[in-house]
């Protein structure tokens, strides 16, 4: 992979943007996660998803945007919509790629574009705010459980991982935005909690509905052995998803709040092996 990056301050606070113009080397193979059928499927799955679910975060924090007070506030938000808008960009080419593989992603793609439209004629604002806020919860998850531990994308393409490493790094920065923007304007414990409650099911159903809709248009057979490796992997040993337990259940506190976990260190970390990977220096001075 290379990928070109542009240093620049787009607005006052710490959440800046990082342009990153990743390009996919057409000799990679198509399952780049530890020459894994489920582990690669698995992250194309939620890569699909991306694109579409990033333009409804931002919509659904724009809807607020010219009402809010806090001057810092507003700023972070710039922050958030302009790392959202790249993340669409680069997951989609990362998409196209995958579909040049004999992927079926804009299949999914245009699905999720429907189910998009669907609740953004159906949710009300306040709905749609609480669905990001607890997507987001869900991407920040993920995001910090790659950035603490190294080892969970062991044996990925090391030309794939720079996309991984940068998504995780920028999810981790902007983890509290939309959750600010939602205490500053509904506020509602009810709504945020219900509404986590019903993401839940449809994160976790439609994810799996996803990997099935690739795999189901793919010209190969499906991997069995690897689709039980990868369930231990995710809830047995290691049991990645299944360390998440607490963060998850920690959403419904009334205190709650994303900032409270300082991930500040595993963040900077990460800068710096990506920088060293993609040969940008200035990539750490950024953010």
């Amino acid at each position: 992979m290379n990928a070109k990056m542009t240093a620049m301050r787009t607005n006052a606070s710490d959440i800046q943007p990082r342009r990153m113009d990743f390009e996919f080397d057409p000799s990679m193979s198509r399952y780049w996660f530890a020459d894994d059928q489920f582990k690669t499927m698995l992250l194309t799955a939620l890569s699909c998803t991306f694109p579409e679910g990033e333009r409804f975060f931002v919509r659904a924090v724009r809807h607020y945007q010219k009402q809010i007070s806090d001057p810092d506030l507003r700023e972070r938000v710039k922050g958030f919509i302009g790392q959202e808008a790249h993340h669409g960009k680069e997951h989609e080419a990362f998409n196209d790629f995958m579909e040049e593989k004999g992927v079926p992603t804009r299949k999914v793609h245009d699905f999720v574009h429907n189910g998009m439209k669907w609740i953004a004629k159906n949710l009300s604002p306040e709905r749609q705010l609480a669905k990001t806020c607890a997507l987001e919860h869900f991407t920040a998850m993920l995001a910090e459980l790659i950035l603490e531990n190294p080892e969970f994308l062991e044996g990925m393409d090391e030309r794939m991982l720079p996309l991984w490493l940068w998504h995780a790094v920028e999810e981790s920065e902007h983890k509290a935005v939309a959750y600010d923007v939602y205490a500053d304007q509904v506020g509602s414990y009810w709504i945020r909690t219900s509404e986590m409650a019903l993401t839940t099911v449809e994160f976790i159903g439609f994810t799996i509905f996803h990997y099935i809709q690739l795999r189901q248009g793919m010209d190969d057979k499906r991997d069995l052995r690897s689709v039980g490796n990868g369930l231990n992997w995710l809830f047995g040993r290691p049991g990645w998803l299944r360390r998440l337990g607490r963060s998850y259940v920690a959403y419904y506190k009334p205190s709650f709040h994303p900032e409270k976990k300082d991930s500040r260190a595993v963040r900077e970390q990460a800068l710096k092996k990506l920088s060293r990977m993609l040969d940008r220096p200035e990539l750490q001075g950024v953010g």
